[in-house]
């Protein structure tokens, strides 16, 4: 799984990444600051299904921590994007490439309503304006790519099949193309669109292959914009309000020993005798936590990937008795699957040749059988059976 960082220059963006990832990137109070994107991994935080077997876990692809287990994503972090990408300015379209493989996409915005969708000082601006902005260069910017072709997609009578071959990098599926097309009201068939119907498609297509996330970034300083008001103005979507400022001093204070602190949780303990400046600094993010719950920026990825995405939590393993696989590591892999799934997407994530041989499945915790169609349910732990 991947997730993009997005939004206008100067919103905290690589700051967010470096909090979620605890790689040290340029970070500075300037526009473009991030001009090669940042890639890393971060963890999303679910319950283990150890607690309820009764038994304790050893991970091969996730850690676990008092029973959360945490699953790793990866993460790029992107230039800022200005209004008029699409047409060169800034990085251009280089920006929108660098997003094409990413499955959800997070928006930073500032929410202390100080930099404007160019990255400039202001003051009083609307965050929610820079939603807007970037959703009009996603579009066009996809618009442009499907122009381009317009004269080879208008002999296809499989439209659908033609569109999924030029969009295979986004990662589109069939059933994302023939939503979006009834969504815009347009044909498939010899598709000779017009520029309109061409936009209308686009930003229908992205609303089902790059669903957004908002992170009302900057919550920690005095005067912002609500979260709850940014999603009103935006017709309900989904905007949570984070500090990534604080955060990232967090990490780095736990990475350096100087406290105890678990990322999501509200609260930390202080280890050793820091110095006054440094006792200040904590003061002060223990009252932020202590108002706010947490940071926000782990409720953010969580939301991201299974509250967006709506992800579950499935363990395959060999030994369907003692919960293991063949080194006999107990719920060694934590794997996200698209709540719908099935065991036999299960058996093609771990590999196709599984999937080809593939019997049966048989549910580790009732030892019963289950068909090949079977839709997992979030914590399932699975023991495929097949001829390879």
């Amino acid at each position: 799984m991947r997730i993009g960082i997005v939004g206008a220059p100067n919103k905290g963006k690589s700051t967010l990444f470096s909090a979620l990832t605890s790689i040290d990137v340029g970070i500075a109070d300037y526009a473009f600051t991030t001009i090669e994107p940042n890639m890393g991994m971060a963890y999303a935080r679910h319950e283990c299904a150890d607690r309820s077997l009764g038994v304790k876990c050893n991970p091969r692809n996730s850690g676990c921590d008092g029973g959360t287990r945490m699953i790793p994503v990866n993460i790029i972090d992107v230039a800022g994007l200005v209004p008029g990408a699409h047409m060169g300015r800034g990085r251009g379209n280089q920006f929108l490439n660098d997003l094409i493989g990413a499955d959800v996409l997070v928006q930073v915005v500032d929410a202390s309503g100080r930099t404007d969708e160019y990255g400039s000082a202001c003051t009083g601006c609307d965050p929610a304006k820079e939603v807007g902005m970037v959703r009009a260069e996603m579009v066009e910017w996809l618009a442009g790519i499907i122009a381009r072709h317009r004269q080879a997609l208008s002999k296809r009578d499989d439209g659908e099949a033609a569109l999924h071959e030029l969009l295979s990098g986004m990662n589109v599926d069939l059933g994302q193309i023939q939503r979006a097309a009834e969504a815009s009201f347009v044909s498939l068939s010899r598709a000779s669109w017009d520029e309109e119907s061409t936009r209308r498609f686009s930003d229908a297509l992205l609303r089902e292959n790059k669903p957004v996330i908002i992170a009302a970034n900057k919550c920690d300083v005095d005067g912002g914009v609500a979260p709850e008001k940014i999603s009103a103005e935006l017709g309900g979507a989904p905007v949570v309000g984070c500090a990534a400022a604080i955060e990232l001093a967090l990490v780095k204070a736990a990475a350096a020993g100087m406290i105890d602190y678990v990322p999501g949780s509200g609260g930390f303990a202080i280890k050793g005798d820091p110095g006054p400046e440094q006792k200040s600094a904590l003061k002060y993010m223990q009252s932020y936590l202590e108002r706010n719950a947490s940071t926000g920026v782990q409720k953010l990825l969580d939301t991201a990937v299974f509250g967006l995405l709506e992800n579950i939590v499935v363990y395959p393993v060999e030994d369907e008795t003692h919960y293991t696989d063949h080194s006999g590591n107990v719920l060694p892999d934590a794997i996200l699957m698209k709540n719908g799934s099935t065991a036999h997407d299960l058996a093609s994530r771990i590999h196709s040749e599984i999937a080809k041989g593939m019997k049966y499945a048989v549910d580790a915790r009732s030892k019963m059988r289950l068909q090949k169609d079977y839709r997992l349910r979030d914590l399932d732990v699975i023991k495929i059976v097949g001829t390879r």
